[in-house]
């Protein structure tokens, strides 16, 4: 038995090390993980060859995506694209508010929903534009 342990510790230490300086799994990763896995369950429902082999394709591409991601060195990269991920599942899920971008220095303002034409005025550049809400 503590041979055993003993392994399992080596095991352990081993994948600490080799994983030291490496992104990991983030919440873009499991979000894809999980749909390339629901993509090839559905895939085996799929009477069509052709079509069959497009969905696995596409599950298995996102699954390599994910292992890249996991392994990847490049730690600020990564950050950003699960921060946008992040910042799009926020908007998608903030229903009492409007995103629009300033027309000069593109900058999103979150705006009230409901309140009709109004003046929005950048907090960056302070460029006035109206948006209707």
């Amino acid at each position: 038995m503590n041979f055993i342990r003993k392994i399992l510790q080596n095991i352990s230490a081993g994948l600490t090390r080799f994983m030291a300086g490496r992104y990991g799994m983030d919440q873009l990763s499991r979000t894809v993980l999980w749909a390339s896995m629901i993509g090839a369950v559905i895939a085996l429902f799929i009477p069509v060859p052709l079509a069959r082999l497009a969905v696995v394709s596409a599950a298995y591409i996102a699954m390599f995506w994910v292992i890249f991601r996991t392994f990847s060195r490049n730690t600020y990269q990564r950050y950003r694209e699960n921060r946008r991920f992040l910042m799009l599942i926020d908007r998608v899920r903030d229903k009492s508010h409007r995103y629009y971008t300033c027309p000069r220095c593109r900058q999103p303002v979150r705006v009230p929903r409901g309140k009709g034409k109004i003046a929005i005025t950048c907090p960056k550049c302070k460029e006035k534009f109206v948006k209707k809400t």
